[in-house]
């Protein structure tokens, strides 16, 4: 019923009434009639069809209406993100009606669509994303609360009755949920559920920003008992089945900190001149068994958090750092990709299957580099000199391949916020990424490519790693961006190809403005994500791909070890088996991606607001950087360190007029104009913590 009322809205033009469907349907009985009205109710809840006030129904996306997620701004005014729509809907402060950030919201269109900007008014919230909300409580004469939220985003007053404080003193940082609204304009009462220290405590301010993304810092109960019971060394009877690798030379290759070891590798030249590239992943599925509290509790997080001063594992300390870790000179079970390649690169046989290890020693990237890059051997890697430089070549050599069919590298800078043991950032420095970086990654890559390969060719449910083309409007308009800098550009943008985007940015390479133009046109790409179909990896260039070398910290590799049990290494392929990954894998997927977001967000708003306070540091002093954005309100600047700041129109001395098409300010007196790319010279007049913004002054261009 729902599908055929669906399929008969979808290709009907305009609205159609309730007899006009019932005839379309072909209804007849009383029965059936209450049915087909029972599925129109539960479509219009779902804000799938829309029914108009003379009360005919179409497909929502062929009405004036659209459902989307609210971007609010902390000015009052919010733009709403609709999934197939390159522009999103302005919604001005008047126009909110109680939608806050983050909330899923039904809007309407009341500009004309071809308009340069789409402005529209919010009917309702559909679904508020928020439960909780982080903020510092504040009691009046009267013992209530009242919490001073941290995003300036959400435009709702909570108040906090006295006997649901918690018993928090004043300037409690506090975890709050709503119990009841009190108007329509934002006023809510609320209890405290959390206390998370007071707010100038040490790392009561990340703490704030990972409640915020519902990131839990502690297991439950239930998992830590069912981890007490683990045993935290192979057992004997956990070795028959597994091949073991025990007596091969296999090693990690990890950065200096690394406690959650993932992945190891080994390699060996064949007699006939062919590689074997050995990649062995911890067999995370084993501990993890499908249905218990600790898988629960993994799928729930689905993510690992890095943030500067720890980590919030997927999993507990116990796995993440023991039993799971490939820790060296310890006996640890793992999944093996084993490939073959010849001297161009070309995959010629590979194995996958269930293996026992042995790591002999734990690399660093920095050792591994001093090797690789210097020829210079640090003590105790000796006997494995060979083995790296083996690895180096074939790397090269798979890294040339993945190049010639339009692997794009955007080779991004990424900045390391280094801080002190009360959590003061006492510098920002670039990340490396040497031989050593590249090497590992090449080998993941083909190691992902390997297993997602092999079980799209036995047609099963399975979960793959996409990243869809992009859009062509949004290519077309970079390329004419770029031609407004006075650069000439080729490219067939009717063809988006991964070779397209790869032969632009080598045309850019050369320019002085290329760091930030590499970095916008990464921002035209879509974000990867994980679905149960393979749809391709269009920035890796790769037609089959998946994430299975990290399963420790991510929850699609541990379900993707999960499935190479099933169907190879226990052959269970039945029909059954088969509906059940078909239904699971959807939510699996969904829910993977949702909090991967969560966790790109958090570890940024932390950065940001580290960099932010050490920037309250150097306020007075002056730095070079370069204009990585112009914008109506003023420009941003980027320090070589890739702390950003704001140069707001405000604080100009002239009038500038903004050229949204060139991207430029030009000064209405002074005729000086700033553009993206220019280098510049500027001084840090104001930077908060609490806002997470520096904002500069210019104090002259760099010539």
């Amino acid at each position: 019923m729902r599908d055929n009322i669906i399929n008969i809205l979808e290709n009907t033009e305009g609205a159609i009434d309730i007899y006009e469907l019932q005839n379309a349907m072909g209804i007849t009985t009383v029965e059936e009639l209450e049915e087909m009205n029972e599925e129109l109710r539960k479509l219009e809840d779902e804000v799938i069809i829309y029914r108009s006030n003379k009360d005919k129904y179409m497909m929502l996306e062929n009405s004036h209406l659209r459902k989307g997620i609210m971007r609010a701004n902390k000015k009052g005014f919010g733009f709403v993100e609709v999934e197939g729509m390159d522009d999103d809907i302005y919604i001005s402060s008047d126009h909110m009606n109680g939608a806050i950030h983050d909330d899923v919201v039904l809007v309407e269109i009341t500009s004309k669509m071809n308009l340069d900007r789409i402005e529209g008014r919010v009917l309702r919230v559909i679904e508020r994303k928020l439960q909780r909300y982080i903020g510092v409580i504040h009691f009046d004469s009267k013992g209530d609360g009242h919490i001073d939220l941290d995003d300036k985003k959400i435009a709702l007053q909570i108040e906090i009755p006295k006997d649901h404080t918690m018993n928090a003193v004043d300037g409690h940082k506090v975890v709050v949920e709503l119990t009841k609204k009190m108007n329509s304009s934002g006023r809510y009462e609320g209890k405290v559920t959390d206390i998370l220290g007071h707010v100038n405590d040490p790392g009561v301010d990340i703490l704030s920003i990972i409640y915020k993304y519902n990131f839990n810092v502690d297991f439950p109960d239930e998992v830590k008992e069912e981890v007490s019971h683990m045993p935290m060394k192979v057992q004997s009877d956990e070795i028959p089945g597994r091949r073991d690798l025990r007596e091969q030379v296999i090693f990690t290759i990890d950065g200096d900190d690394t406690k959650d070891i993932d992945d190891a590798i080994s390699i060996k030249r064949l007699p006939g001149g062919n590689i074997e590239l050995g990649v062995h992943i911890a067999d995370v599925s084993h501990y993890v068994r499908e249905g218990t509290a600790l898988d629960n509790e993994a799928m729930d997080r689905g993510t690992s958090v890095y943030l500067v001063d720890r980590v919030i594992p997927m999993l507990p300390h116990e796995l993440s750092n023991g039993i799971c870790s490939l820790n060296p000179n310890e006996d640890r079970l793992a999944v093996s990709c084993v490939m073959e390649f010849d001297e161009n690169g070309k995959q010629i046989t590979y194995e996958i299957f269930p293996s026992v290890i042995r790591s002999r020693i734990q690399m660093t990237y920095k050792k591994v580099n001093m090797i690789l890059e210097k020829d210079e051997v640090p003590e105790g890697y000796e006997e494995y000199v060979e083995d790296l430089k083996l690895m180096n070549h074939l790397a090269k050599i798979l890294r040339k391949m993945k190049e010639k069919r339009g692997y794009i590298d955007f080779a991004v800078d990424e900045a390391k916020i280094l801080v002190d043991e009360k959590c003061v950032p006492t510098d920002v420095v670039l990340r490396d990424r040497g031989d050593g970086e590249k090497l590992i990654e090449d080998f993941m890559i083909a190691a992902n490519e390997c297993v997602a390969t092999h079980i799209y060719f036995m047609n099963l449910p399975f979960v793959y790693r996409v990243h869809e083309y992009p859009a062509e409007e949004k290519i077309r308009s970079f390329l004419a961006f770029v031609s407004n800098l006075g650069y000439t550009i080729t490219g067939n943008v009717k063809d988006v190809k991964p070779t397209t985007i790869q032969k632009i940015l080598e045309q850019l390479q050369d320019k002085p403005e290329y760091p930030i133009l590499s970095t916008l046109l990464l921002r035209s790409m879509q974000k990867a994500v994980y679905k149960p179909e393979n749809l391709g990896h269009y920035g890796l260039a790769s037609s089959c791909y998946t994430h299975f070398t990290s399963p420790i910290r991510r929850y699609p590799d541990t379900t993707v070890h999960r499935l190479l049990h099933t169907y190879l290494f226990d052959g269970k392929i039945d029909m059954e088996t088969i509906r059940k990954w078909e239904e699971k894998l959807v939510f699996v997927c969904d829910h993977s991606s949702e909090r991967e977001r969560a966790s790109v967000d958090c570890e940024r708003e932390v950065d940001d607001m580290k960099m932010a306070e050490y920037m309250e540091k150097h306020i007075g002093e002056e730095f070079e950087g370069m204009i990585s954005s112009v914008t109506s309100f003023g420009m941003f600047v980027e320090l070589p360190n890739l702390i950003e700041g704001l140069v707001p129109i405000r604080d100009m001395k002239d009038f500038f007029h903004f050229d949204e098409e060139r991207m430029t300010l030009t000064g209405e007196k002074s005729a000086v104009k700033y553009s993206i790319g220019e280098r510049v010279i500027v001084r840090v007049v104001r930077a908060s913590k609490e806002d997470r913004t520096v904002d500069f002054e210019i104090v002259r261009k760099v010539k």
